[in-house]
């Protein structure tokens, strides 16, 4: 079994505190796609693409015995976000950070690579390694998928990892079926009348309707969703006024809305509008409701997830694959899921007060222990046909 005491692979913290260092936003991964472009160079494999999905990075290597094709994937891009972890590889980069431990995903998967190449005779099939962007909000997932990344070889099955501070270090958490949720966005624009603060009566007033609306939203989870279907109303962002004694025009929401069920999902803006167009005729306001889909929850297919369960029992041990709950973030593997049999995992980055910071935290850091766990993961699965 994986031996937590010993000292992280030199060369995974080597690379993954190199990209920490250089961190790059969603789609403009320049920087770390030359790399890993550079770093697959070295291992001879049967083909490099570059440029998919506008920065994504996919190698190829070709096995020496039959199976299917299996996609490996990490993601590449890192936060707006300024970096306070006190840390020698802190981020040079004013503003970004790799506050969700992609910086991690790529060292994983580049030394799980430079093993398989050198243990290509006893590899089943072919093997793609996913290098992708834009993971952060961009669908980059959903544009590689457009620029061919499940063709030319026709992949069968997929794996991605996460690394989690909500897990032990150590551990792996998998589930079969839904695993972590769908994310749509909206943008609510409430529409009154401005006026002097002191003469309310003179004017509709879009922040008292769009605070009754804030608390009526969550209604729809409590009083209209079942207690089964897991779903979440947020509203993260309320813009309205310029000054204390002036009533403005209008009010703006932004939000985010997250649930498992594909039908569930798709009532939620009928379920919205209706709210605010009842909220509108009982207070004299108008409204315009900008709702965008964004990514579908990611479902995990059993038998490729009980390939993931047998190998994390054979390299960690029984005890420490863990079925872990739901998890309500939002994950665009989910695109290639929709298409191809996957299987998503977390792997625990928690090994005390210092790595329990939430992901997008600005004090999120990983215990490097985790890094030897995510590789010896995603060399086994290469391996397994």
């Amino acid at each position: 079994m994986l031996a937590l005491d010993r000292v992280p692979t030199d060369d995974l913290v080597r690379v993954r505190r190199h990209l920490h260092r250089r961190p790059e936003l969603s789609m403009v991964e320049h920087e770390t796609a030359a790399f890993v472009a550079d770093e697959l160079g070295k291992l001879g494999l049967d083909e490099i693409r570059t440029g998919i999905g506008k920065t994504g990075v996919l190698g190829t290597l070709v096995g020496g015995k039959p199976g299917p094709v299996t996609l490996l994937r990490a993601d590449m891009d890192a936060l707006p976000i300024v970096e306070l972890v006190e840390a020698e590889y802190r981020s040079e980069r004013s503003g970004v950070m790799h506050a969700c431990g992609h910086d991690g995903h790529v060292s994983i998967l580049l030394a799980a690579a430079r093993t398989l190449a050198e243990r290509r005779a006893e590899i089943p099939g072919t093997l793609v390694f996913c290098f992708q962007p834009g993971e952060e909000g961009s669908a980059g997932n959903r544009f590689m998928i457009e620029d061919g990344a499940l063709e030319n070889p026709h992949v069968d099955r997929t794996f991605a990892l996460h690394l989690y501070s909500g897990l032990d270090v150590g551990k792996i958490g998998v589930r079969d079926g839904a695993f972590f949720a769908s994310a749509d966005e909206y943008t609510l624009t409430i529409k009154g009348k401005g006026g002097h603060g002191a003469m309310p009566q003179l004017a509709v007033d879009p922040i008292v309707a769009s605070s009754y609306f804030v608390t009526m939203l969550q209604t729809i989870v409590s009083r209209e969703i079942a207690a089964k279907d897991a779903a979440v109303f947020t509203v993260g962002k309320f813009s309205a006024g310029t000054t204390f004694n002036v009533i403005p025009d209008e009010a703006t929401l932004m939000g985010t809305v997250r649930c498992f069920d594909a039908s569930v999902r798709a009532s939620m803006p009928e379920r919205m509008e209706r709210i605010v167009r009842g909220l509108g005729e009982a207070m004299r306001v108008d409204y315009d409701l900008d709702y965008h889909w964004s990514y579908p929850p990611t479902v995990n297919d059993r038998e490729t997830n009980e390939v993931v369960r047998e190998v994390g029992r054979a390299v960690l041990g029984a005890d420490d694959v863990v079925e872990h709950d739901i998890v309500m973030w939002a994950e665009d593997m989910s695109f290639m899921q929709e298409q191809r049999p996957g299987a998503y995992f977390i792997v625990g980055a928690r090994g005390g007060d210092a790595t329990a910071f939430p992901h997008h935290n600005a004090r999120f850091d990983i215990d490097e222990r985790a890094l030897d766990v995510g590789y010896a993961m995603m060399t086994a699965l290469g391996l397994r046909g």
